[in-house]
């Protein structure tokens, strides 16, 4: 699967302040970039660091005043969608210390408190892939897909409690609830095609058997919001949850002015072009 995306989005910084962007999609082995060009305009400095768990990278700019940042990308998906049902769990003592860390409470997900939640309502689901299919289910059915609804303080507690929210919040709760099971579970930020509103997107991602590989592991895409096929997904970066992978993070005091981002499947029959959609961002201000 080719997709062709595109994305546009400026801010204002209303004095010389630093922002940390990640809003490029990552080279990884079952995604390949073909061809990208990213162009930042209104800053002095830019600096490339590695994203979080090594996967793809963050840009450091430093600036004041209006900053437009630009990106564009061909982008071949070569990975295949999970058969959750035929996924058994990785054993914790040989889990790789990265996804150990998607284990643990984080600023926006609290296993701790859905043990016994998770014990009762998905524990006896086995094998581990059929119980993260529970989990998606789930959410789907109880969380209602709503903007404007929570904000850049809402954990999956409120979520559930709350019974909607926008992608980060359906991501949130699925990744609590599997950390809940034992199962090591991590936010990702990614394009895809069938975003409704067209915006940056949040999915999850969960470590379990590798069926292309006997007794090792691998990271596999769950979307509660079910608006992302794994297959047509293009991932941008990693993170304990939204808190680590926002696209951009500001330093001090910022205005965002707006975003635009365009994902289609370049491949399927009467898309050739770069049509664009406009959706509503996520930013984070530290």
């Amino acid at each position: 699967m080719i997709l062709a995306i595109s994305a546009n989005f400026s801010f204002e910084l209303e004095q010389p302040n630093d922002a940390l962007l990640q809003f490029e999609v990552a080279e990884l082995p079952d995604q390949r970039v073909i061809k990208a060009q990213t162009v930042i305009t209104g800053i002095e400095h830019e600096a490339r660091v590695p994203g979080e768990s090594d996967l793809g990278e963050r840009i450091w700019v430093r600036g004041e005043g209006l900053v437009k940042a630009r990106h564009s990308a061909r982008i071949e998906i070569l990975r295949s969608a999970p058969v959750w049902e035929r996924l058994k769990s990785v054993a914790l003592t040989e889990a790789p210390a990265d996804a150990t860390a998607y284990l643990l409470d984080s600023r926006y997900c609290h296993p701790a408190q859905f043990t016994d939640f998770a014990d009762s309502q998905f524990g006896a689901i086995e094998p581990a892939g059929a119980r993260i299919a529970a989990i998606r289910d789930w959410v789907t059915s109880h969380v209602r897909y709503t903007h404007g609804v929570s904000d850049s303080a809402t954990t999956s507690t409120d979520t559930f409690h709350q019974g909607q929210g926008a992608c980060r919040d359906f991501a949130h709760l699925v990744i609590t609830l599997a950390r809940a099971c034992s199962i090591p579970a991590r936010y990702v930020a990614c394009c895809a095609p069938g975003v409704s509103p067209q915006d940056f997107h949040a999915v999850a991602q969960v470590y379990l058997a590798d069926p292309a590989q006997r007794g090792a592991g691998a990271w596999h895409i769950v979307d509660a919001t079910r608006m992302a096929d794994p297959e047509q997904t293009a991932i941008i970066g990693v993170g304990r949850d939204a808190g680590d992978v926002s696209f951009l993070t500001s330093f001090g005091p910022m205005r965002f002015v707006s975003s635009e981002v365009s994902v289609i499947a370049a491949d399927s029959p009467g898309n050739t072009g770069y049509p664009r959609g406009v959706g509503e961002p996520e930013a984070a201000a530290a």
